[in-house]
Order: C-alpha cells, then structure tokens, then sequence
C-alpha cells in the first residue's frame, strides 16, 4: 500500500476540534468550551489556521519523544493532530527548501509556558536537520546555550518557578543543506533590580541559589562563601527553597554546559567571582557620622566583607571604600568631591551591584555569541526564536513592568498587521475576493507610550535631562498635564471627571488600558531606574581592579576614555531595541504560539474559565478566528483534498488520470454541493462553511466502512483460493517425494551389493600382492645382516690390534719419564731442599694464573660496547685483577668500536645523544626514534628533477628534507608541505610545485612545543614583531619529530651559540595571528591511523586527540 494511502488527517479521531477555524458555531463560549475539553483530554495544542495555541499542563506529558519527532518529521502541517513539532517543522522544511527566512514568535502571560516551548522547537529543529560529528558540535552548543542563559537570567515570581527575566531573542543560522552553521543571541532589558531586591515570596536569580548549594566546600572557600543563604542580605529567604528544583544539580548542569558552549576554565573561575562579589556588596552596612560642618557622612561599620570583594576584584580596598563615600562631580575644568549621607550610600552599593551582574550578563550573551557564531563566510538562512518575557500585572507594577507591557504591546501590533497581511496575501494569491474584518488596533496604545514628542517614554527621558529638582511626582505631574485627555490614560488628577470619584487610583499612580487589560503603575523609582546612573567614582573604581573580567566590564573608567556626556537612558535604549527587533521580525515570515496559562495555582488539571477568557480576549484570538473564517474557513491543495475525498466520486475512484482541480470539480459536481459554498482558486480549494467540511467528512466515513467491507469480501475470497492451492500444491509434493523415496531405496540397496562385491575381489588381490613384497623383503634383509655381522668382525680385530700397539708405546713412555725425573731429582736434590716452598707456591700462582687466563680467553663477551656481561671471578685473590681488567676490555672494544666511525656516522651519533639528552623519559615517541638512523634529505632533493627549481631557490646546504603535514590555522586540517632545514634559514614549500610558501630564519625562532603523547605535532614559535610572524606560530605534524627537532636544536645553537627552549606538555599556548590559542592533547579513536586529529573548538583552543 502507498505511504500516502495510510496517512492520518487532523480531521480523524479528534477530541474536539483541532483547528477553530472550523468550529461551528464560532461563539467565545463554544471556543473556550473547545480548549477545555481538548486540555481535559491532554491535548494542550489547538490550531488557529496557522497559529498554535499552546495551554501550559504544568505537568510532564509523553509527546515529546523521539517517535513523536519521527511522526512529524516532513508532514505537512495539517496531515496531523496539532502539535508544536509541526510548527517547528513547517518553518523549518519553508526555510531549507523555499529559501525563506523564518521567526518563531513564542507570545502569552508569565507562567503560560513561553520558555519552555522555544526550547521544544529548538530540540525539535536539532533533532531534525543534518548530522555529523560538526553540525552536532554546533547543535549542542545551541542547545546548551538555554541552561547558561536561565541560571543567570531566570527566577523565581509568583506566577512562575523559572520565570525568564529578560527577553532573548534568538536567530538560527543554516546553511544551504539546512544543517545549522551557528547562532546570534539579543537580549532585552535583564530585571536588575531583582539584584537588590525581590518581592515577596519570589527568589533572586537562580545562579545564587546554585552556586551555594552546588559549589564544592573549596570552591566557596576559594570565593569567600557560607553555604547557608541566610547569611546574605540580597537573598530572599521565605522562597528559598523550591520545591521539585535541586539547584546543586542544575549547578553541575550549568558548569557542564559553559564548557561545551566553550568557556575555558579560567573564564568560569573569573564569572563564578564576580558572583560572588555581586552577593558579597549585599553584606556591606554603612553607619551615619557627623561632621564639623554639620554635614552627615557614611562610613562602613565593617570592613571585613569589603576586603573580602576587594581580595575578589584585586582591588585596592581605600580606593573601594572612597568610592562608596564620596561622589566626585566634574563639570567642564572643575571637579567637586562631596560625601554620601548613608541613604545615598546605600543607593551608590546597590547600583554598583545591579550594573555588575547587569553587564556580567552581557558579557556572557556576548561570549556565547562569539563561541556559537557561525565561522564561514557563505550566505546563510536564519530562523529566530523569540522568547520574551509576558504580560506582567502585579500588585505593585513599576518601570519594568511597564517597559515589559510596552514591548509585549509592540508584538500584538506586529501579530495583528502581520496575521491579517498573511491572510490577505494568500486569497490575493488565489484569486478570492476578500470581506474586511473589524478588529481591534492597538496602535493608539503603542503611540502613547513612544510617540516622540507627547509619549510617556519621551517625557520620562525629558523629566531625567531637566536642570532642577526632578522626582518622580513631577513626572507624573507632567504625565497629567500632556496625557490626561487620552482615552487608555487614567490618573487621579486626570483632566476627565469621571475619574475624580475613583478611590481605587492613589495619587502617586497612573493607569493605562493596555491590549490585555487596565495595569497601573506607581511611579515611585521610574526616574531612578530611567536615568540608570552609577557615579563614575565606582566605574572608575572597577576599572582600576586587577580583575580582567571586571576591568573589561566598565570601559568608561578609564580616565583616557572618561566623557562628561550623558549616558542614554534605560527607556530610550529599550525603545531603540524594541524598534530594531520588530524591523528583524518584518523580514521574515512569522510563526506564532500564543501560550495560554491555564490557572494561576500553577496546577496540572485545573482550568480556570475566567482567566482562559480574559487571555483569549486580551490576546484576540477570536479576531484572529473571524479574519481566518472571512472568506473561508477551510482551505486544502487540490491534490490532498482529491487524495481525501476521492472515494466518493465513481469518476475519481481509484485513479483519477487528468489535473487535480478538473478532479476536485467532477468530484464536488457529482456530490451536487451548492456553488456558493466552495470557490476555486489557483491552487486551493476553498470552503466557505465548516459544515459543508463535516459533511463531506461523514459522507467520507460512510464510503470507508462500505470499502472496508468490499475489501474484506474480496480478502476472503482471496484467502480461500489460496488455501486451495496451497493444499492441490501440496498433494503434488507429497506424491513426489513418496515415489522418490521407493526409487531411491532400491538404488541403495544395489549400491550396497555391489560394494560387498568389489571389497572382496580387492582384498584377494591386495592379500595376494603382499605375499610376493613379504618374501622379496625378507631376501634383502638376510644379506645386509650377513654383511653387517662379517664388517663388525674386521673392525673389532682392527681395534684391537690398535690397542695394543698404543699400550706399548705408552709403557716407554712412562718408563723413559721416571728415569728422567730420578736423573734430575739425584742432581738438584741439594737446591730443592733449600727452596722447596717458595718454588712450590710459585709453581701453583703461575699454573692458577695460566688457568685463569686460558679459561678468560674462551669467555670473553662480544665486541658490542653495550655489552655489560662479564665471566665470574674463579678466585677470590683475583678480585682487584679481574676488576680491573674488565675496565681495560671495555675501554679497548669501545676504541676499537669507534675506529670503524666515519665523520658522517660520528655526526650521527652526536645527534642521536642530543635527542636522547632533549627527548629520553619526556617524550613517549622518542622510544620508536631510537634505532632509526637520521639521514637528513629524505627526498634527494638534489638527485630528483622534480625539485630542480627548489634546488636552486636555496642557495646554502641542506641539512634537512622531508614532507611535513602543516596544520591550519583556522580550522585544523592538515596539508602536505616540504620542510627543508638549512644553516641559516628553513623552508616551507608546496610538495606539488616546489614553490617555497615561506622562509623563516633560524634567529627568528624562540622556542618548539611538543606533548608527551606518541604524536607527531609540534609548534614553532617565532619572535613576535618579525616578518615571518606576521600570520603567527607554524603548527607541524611529521613521523620524524626527534630528528627535525633535534636538527634544528643544534642548527640554532651553531648559528647563535644560545639553546632554545624545547617545551614538552599535553596543553601549549600558540599565537595565531592576534589571538592566543591553547592546544590541548586528549585521548580518543582515531580516524587516520596514528596521524593526530586536530579540530578547532573555538577562538581560543584546538583540540589534539592522539591515540
């Protein structure tokens, strides 16, 4: 059966209806009656068209697998039941195969679930594009970039465990393949004043909580930390604890995932201090002490955590402590020091503790870009996620709260334009006529806030840069004066009297009627906030740390750098953001999740009618129902709806041969379906009414149960006649082999007669045969005995004979030996009695010491000078001698080993003790070294025509040629390259050509880094500031290491009578161009047999794995 025949539709078994544009009838009550009993069901995705409404279940439900990627993987957006994956796919196939770029706008209340459905879509585009041991790198460092992000931008609220308090935006890009390349992250306005302080029953951001609880007892110790929360002001202590969140785990996770994005080691130690600080400056308590002059100043009451921060920071305590005590204010040529009452010292603390972790933030969303941005040049494809923070109305609303409502208010306006802009298009495109549709513009609300002139940022920004007293009441003052006859502005002093009576309204508050209701707001910190101001005695401060992280956080410190010019305020800057990003948002085609929050108890199971309904209407989700339903409420291609429907026609059924709109119109004519019901358009078909839908559906139905029964009638039938068959083919087989197994019988049965037969006709003749070679064989053997028996007595009488012949001779001897010696002993026998002892003992050294040497001789060792035995001493009173001449054996084969020497191989042998001097028990690769011979000019440079060119280039004698891998600089990978070695310089040339790529003089070499693995790689480091270290240090891998290193060693020390430094260890810095890159040696498989894998991680490292 085709793949297409067996697929499923979001019309089959619904619970519900999948997509409102089809319910009927299209009531707010039947439509929020339709997401309850979808979410009752666990089904927390309806569709709107296009648009996925996502209904936050606050608990773990199983569609999120593996098999659910699979599912939706490459189906089209309606083939299945709604779901976020076939959003993200929808986006993702329009990106990769149409060449569109595409945003994903993630919109909805805090604690709808906004986050973790940007992760969803993120995990399910990893999961669906391009492998390889790349693109998986890039994808998990995407991926990881989500938990970094959340320890350092998330919190606990009310409405929300892990509630995002900034905004991020996200753009994915891919290359033509659709295999992800890198990623840009934005961020958005970071909640900082939670630093300081944090309403009640909320938490501070969850990287405090996670260092204290997850950090080793030496970690805190090095940071200067207790582990319990109590002992630090900036925390909240009644929510300290969450239930369901193990934050020493998500600390391990956090760790872990810094180091994939590609933090290096020393970048988290420096992150994980200025934490520590930011929590510190919490502790810090100031006292009020009076001056002479009558003026109050502050003074810190104890100095013990501020030389804590400082031993942190690597700052010089007085000037910390001058800091938060005085405010030095410079205008044109003059400088005013004042000192800060406790009040104004404490303010100066808190602000110095928000702008720290505010722009420690940001340098980390900065980082994370510089690891995981794309490192090629080519024209890519962008998907953007857009995750930012929700809707917020509490109790006590302030300047972040309405920043955040602004921003949210700018999304509804680009959903609104650009969902009815969509809508518009397609049935242009189509050639449908298109019936408007009233809705509301929030517009007018977006005016009001950023009008440049009359809008509340405006006059905010304008109250901050007036001369004089400005507090917060004359900003609202001025907010009544200019605002106070629009229609969403309401205050207690407004100008309409039908606020005057409203008691609910205080005075210090103003209200507006946003899209998602009425939010009021107290004006109490909006100037402080909006100027933003940290007072240049503490930038100068941070500046003068020997903290490298600090120092690069506050530029503006530097007194080469220091401008008397006002800083932007926080409004104006977000303003700006928000603008940049809606003009991103308009260049790509959007995809929207509005996220709904089903309660505010944050409990699965439980869906509060009335806050779905304020939601839906706030968000305009019926608007958007009624512009999808204007025209038409269901529209399909021509091909799947005659795929769907086809069945019911006789003239489509089973194959409809012409175009699939002449199909579609035989099909809806034969049903006599009304014209005024369905219109053609130029790829679609259009139905104007769900009911028609539903009928055809039912119709639909009906055919399949009478197909189903027509094919279990002829499945039946079928089945029958293959059983007959099947039986009429087995009777034949069985016939077979019983008449094969007769036949067969009686074959063996004279087979085996036969046998018999013919063993015995071979035994009598084989019996018969070895009666004749018995007898020939006992007449040979008779002779030779014979023979042997008459030789045996000749040779017996020959020896004997021979015997006595030797007695006699022997008895002469004997007898001629005594008369001798009785002749001398009758004529010395008078000298021999006077020196008989001294001649005796004589006697016996001489015979011991003839011995000893005789024996020595036949034992001598060989010639080999590494040869270390030696015979065993036979005497004790020969100890010192056999000692000694051992010693004089030695030194005379050592000579003699080293007469055979030319001057060529002496050379040699000087270079081999060099290596062993440099190499031996450092360098695991020297071992294999040892018993190859160094040559030098491995390619006969001077013999081989195809280097005729190179020859002459290089004017001085070759010490050394061979082929070398030279390792990218930018991306690891090797290429072949010759390296030749002479007094004065060497020579990078191309193997093919022969042109010579580079030359380096020996004097310009510093040093030569190695590992201790048994790889080949080393590096080369120039001196900086000369000509050949214009692109930075070479980076080499050859099978040679020792003998090129070793040459090159005693080549400089000729040249420059200085020895350079021969670095061996498993990670060595190296200079590339303006960057320091650490090569790191790991252990891994490897690919290219014993050749080491290099690939660069990132900017700053280059991983080595060797065998």
């Amino acid at each position: 059966m085709m793949k297409s025949e067996v697929k499923t539709s979001l019309l089959d078994n619904m619970i519900g209806v999948g997509d409102s544009v089809l319910l009927e009838p299209l009531t707010e009550d039947t439509f929020l009656e339709n997401l309850k009993n979808r979410f009752d069901h666990s089904e927390i995705y309806t569709y709107i068209g296009s648009v996925v409404i996502s209904v936050n279940p606050y608990r773990q439900l199983p569609i999120y697998t593996p098999e659910k990627v699979e599912e939706y993987r490459n189906r089209n957006f309606y083939e299945l039941s709604p779901h976020i994956y076939a959003l993200a796919d929808e986006a993702y196939r329009s990106l990769r195969d149409q060449d569109k770029d595409q945003c994903i706008l993630i919109t909805g209340e805090s604690g709808a679930g906004k986050t973790e459905a940007s992760k969803l879509v993120m995990s399910y585009v990893a999961a669906v594009c391009g492998k390889g041991a790349e693109v998986n790198q890039v994808k998990e460092q995407l991926l990881q970039s989500n938990p970094v992000l959340e320890a350092f931008g998330n919190a606990k609220t009310m409405r929300n465990d892990n509630s995002s308090r900034f905004g991020k935006y996200m753009d994915i890009e891919f290359d033509f393949k659709g295999d992800p390349l890198g990623g840009v992250i934005s961020n958005y306005l970071l909640e900082k004043s939670r630093v300081v302080k944090q309403p009640r029953g909320e938490r501070n951001f969850h990287i405090f909580y996670q260092l204290l609880s997850g950090g080793s007892e030496d970690l805190l110790k090095q940071l200067k930390l207790e582990r319990e929360f109590n002992q630090y002001n900036y925390l909240c202590l009644d929510s300290a604890k969450v239930n369901g969140v193990d934050d020493a785990a998500n600390f391990r996770t956090v760790k872990n995932a810094m180091q994939i994005v590609g933090f290096m080691d020393d970048e988290v130690e420096l992150v994980l201090e200025v934490v520590a600080a930011v929590l510190k400056l919490g502790n810090i308590e100031f006292k009020p002490e009076s001056r002479v002059n009558g003026l109050d100043e502050s003074r810190i009451q104890d100095k013990n955590e501020l030389k804590e921060i400082c031993e942190l920071l690597g700052q010089d305590q007085a000037v910390l402590e001058r800091a938060f005590s005085f405010r030095t204010v410079e205008a044109k040529q003059e400088k005013v020091s004042t000192t800060l009452n406790v009040a104004q010292a404490y303010y100066a603390r808190d602000a110095l503790a928000k702008n720290l972790y505010n722009r420690l933030f940001t340098w980390l969303v900065n980082r994370i870009n510089e690891s995981i941005k794309a490192q090629t040049k080519v024209r890519k494809k962008v998907m953007g996620v857009l995750d930012i923070y929700g809707f917020e109305i509490f109790e006590n609303n302030s300047f972040e709260q309405f920043i955040i409502n602004y921003c949210n208010e700018k999304l509804q306006q680009i959903f609104i334009e650009l969902t009815l802009k969509e809508e518009q298009e397609e049935y242009i495109k189509e050639g449908i006529e298109w019936t408007h549709i009233e809705y509301f513009n929030n517009a007018i609300i977006c005016e009001l806030i950023e009008n440049n002139t009359n809008g509340i940022l405006a006059m905010l920004d304008e109250e901050c840069l007036r001369p004089g007293t400005v507090t917060d009441e004359t900003f609202l003052e001025k907010l009544n004066q200019i605002c106070a006859v629009h229609e969403r502005f309401e205050s207690r002093m407004s100008k309409s009297s039908r606020f005057l009576n409203d008691t609910t309204l205080p005075h210090n508050c103003f209200r507006i009627q946003h899209y998602a209701g009425k939010v009021m707001y107290h004006v109490e910190g909006f100037v402080d906030k909006n100027n933003d101001l940290l007072y240049r005695d503490l930038s100068q401060a941070m500046w003068k740390t020997n903290h490298v992280l600090v120092k690069a956080l506050f530029p503006e410190g530097n007194p080469a750098k220091m401008s008397l010019k006002r800083p932007p305020t926080a409004g104006s800057q977000f303003k700006a953001s928000v603008a940049t990003l809606m003009k991103n948002l308009q260049t790509k085609n959007p995809n929207y999740i509005r996220c709904i929050k089903p309660n505010d108890q944050k409990t699965p199971h439980v869906f509060t009618e009335a806050l779905v309904r304020h939601q839906v209407r706030y968000l305009g989700l019926m608007e958007n129902v009624r512009v999808r339903r204007a025209g038409y409420a269901f529209k399909q291609p021509y091909e799947s709806c005659l795929e769907r429907y086809k069945m019911l026609c006789s003239q489509t059924w089973p194959h409809w041969r012409q175009g699939a709109r002449d199909g579609v119109k035989v099909l809806l004519t034969e049903l006599q379906i009304p014209p005024e019901e369905f219109s053609y358009g130029r790829s679609k078909i259009f139905i104007r009414n769900p009911r028609t839908l539903f009928e055809l559906e039912d119709l639909r139905k009906r055919r399949l149960e009478d197909l189903a029964t027509l094919i279990q009638k002829i499945y039946r039938g079928w089945k029958c006649r293959t059983h007959f068959l099947l039986m009429k083919k087995s009777q034949i087989t069985i016939s077979a082999w019983t008449k094969r197994h007769f036949q067969r019988k009686k074959y063996l049965h004279l087979k085996s007669v036969t046998l018999i037969i013919q063993s015995y006709i071979r035994g009598w003749k084989a019996r018969k045969l070895l009666r004749e070679l018995k007898y020939q064989k006992l007449c040979e053997e008779s002779a030779t005995t014979i023979a042997a028996y008459w030789r045996g007595f000749q040779a017996r009488r020959e020896l004997k004979r021979l015997k006595e012949e030797a007695r006699r001779k022997h008895a002469v001897a004997v007898i001629w030996a005594y008369w001798l010696g009785l002749k001398v002993r009758r004529e010395y026998r008078k000298f021999f009695r006077a020196n008989a002892g001294r001649k005796i003992y004589e006697f016996i050294v001489q015979r011991i010491m003839q011995k000893y040497f005789l024996e020595l001789k036949k034992k001598l060792p060989s010639m080999s000078p590494t040869e270390t035995t030696w015979p065993a001493r036979p005497y004790l009173f020969l100890d010192n001698t056999h000692t000694e001449l051992k010693r004089i054996f030695h030194l005379w084969r050592c000579k003699k080993y080293r007469d055979q020497f030319t001057a060529q191989k002496r050379a040699i042998f000087e270079e081999k003790l060099e290596a062993s001097e440099l190499f031996k028990d450092k360098k695991a690769l020297y071992a294999n070294s040892v018993c190859q011979p160094f040559q030098g000019d491995y390619l006969e440079i001077s013999k081989n025509p195809k280097y005729q060119k190179l020859t002459g280039a290089v004017e001085e004698k070759i010490l050394l040629a061979d082929v070398v891998n030279k390792i990218n600089r930018a991306n690891g990978k090797g290429a072949p390259r010759i390296f030749l070695l002479t007094q004065s310089n060497f020579f990078i040339a191309d193997q093919k050509s022969g042109q010579i790529k580079s030359t380096i003089p020996v004097m310009d070499i510093t040093s030569v880094s190695v590992s201790k693995q048994t790889d080949g790689l080393f590096a080369v480091h120039l001196k900086e500031g000369s000509t050949a270290a214009a692109k930075g240090d070479f980076l080499f891998t050859s099978d040679r290491l020792i003998e090129i290193i070793t040459k090159l060693y005693r080549t400089i020390f000729f040249k420059t009578n200085q020895k350079i430094n021969v670095e061996i260890n498993n990670e060595f810095l190296v200079q590339f161009n303006q960057d320091k890159v650490c090569v790191k040696f790991i252990q891994g498989a490897q690919k290219n047999g014993n050749l080491p894998a290099c690939k660069r991680k990132n900017n700053r490292l280059l991983e080595v794995t060797v065998p």
